[in-house]
């Protein structure tokens, strides 16, 4: 039941990782490493702003400090016309010396003394009757929601389907007259913005904040929005973003269950990642390999 909960309750709020992730890579089809920084980023400011006895503005600050790095990101890439995978390279190598400072120098910072949101939750639910596990799911699960709903509608407005215009074809969204570098600099400002988001419920949910935490980010998120994507088959935008949330709590389940393999150590947690999403991204080139296969073989059984 421990198990349940636990992946339950991470795969949650991970979602939000993979949300923003989904933003960057599948919408904008850009593949944003600024990511492993604006998570630690929201982790930090989350830590820092929670020990003022401030956690519901922790998230709000982290959002807009997620956000302010990602527009940074954008506008390395559109107006000093940097390669989108050295923007991310240098604005996450930038984060990290930020990070640290917010979290005052030391790689890590406790909150088990402090208010966190999920605490000041569970005192709330006592009285309703909620344990402590029901009541961490619901917190996680009213955040998460909120932030689909948001976005599902946001990506339906002129300005989100211009940005989804600019994912898709970005020669026809200019010759339409549209600001694509402002499409692009919002996207990566709002992916980030909810990656931080993660960052920040992360820390009130383990009640400590590393400077490590996100090394890994990409590669889990990527692998939550493939696992998605293979559940959910036909997708309008709100379904996609459900699916992401979907995917990252399956793939939860299946590294809770991994670890209960008597062979299987942590150490394999990164390489078990980048295995599915390597093979969720080979899956196109290797249907095209069988097509043309079955096609040579069709060809020369009618010859």
């Amino acid at each position: 039941m421990a198990l349940v909960m636990g992946s339950l309750q991470l795969g949650i709020i991970y979602g939000l990782l993979a949300i923003g992730i989904y933003i960057t890579f599948r919408i904008l089809n850009i593949p944003d490493l600024t990511c492993e920084g604006t998570f630690t980023l929201g982790l930090a400011i989350s830590a820092v702003v929670t020990r003022l006895n401030h956690p519901y503005i922790a998230i709000l600050v982290a959002l807009v400090f997620g956000m302010i790095a990602g527009a940074i990101t954008g506008l390395l890439q559109t107006k000093c016309k940097i390669h989108p995978i050295l923007a991310g390279i240098l604005v996450m190598s930038g984060l990290y010396p930020v990070n640290l400072a917010i979290l005052g120098g030391s790689p890590n910072l406790s909150l088990m003394n402090s208010n966190t949101i999920f605490r000041n939750c569970i005192d709330i639910s006592r009285s309703l009757g909620l344990g402590p596990d029901a009541t961490k799911i619901a917190v996680s699960l009213i955040v998460t929601v909120a932030v689909v709903i948001i976005l599902a509608k946001f990506f339906k407005t002129h300005t989100g389907l211009a940005i989804r215009a600019t994912g898709d074809n970005e020669d026809m969204v200019r010759a339409s007259s549209i600001d694509a570098d402002r499409m692009k600099i919002l996207a990566l400002a709002i992916g980030n913005g909810v990656i931080a988001i993660c960052g920040a419920m992360i820390t009130q949910y383990q009640n400590y904040a590393d400077i490590n935490s996100g090394n890994g980010t990409l590669v889990l998120g990527l692998a939550s929005v493939i696992i998605g994507e293979v559940i959910f088959f036909r997708r309008n935008i709100t379904l996609s973003l459900v699916a992401a949330v979907v995917g990252s709590i399956v793939y939860r389940f299946i590294i809770a269950l991994a670890m209960r393999l008597p062979f299987f150590d942590a150490s394999y947690l990164k390489l078990v990642s980048a295995v599915i999403v390597g093979i969720a991204l080979s899956l196109p080139a290797i249907k095209s390999g069988i097509s043309l296969l079955n096609t040579k073989k069709g060809g020369s059984q009618n010859a």
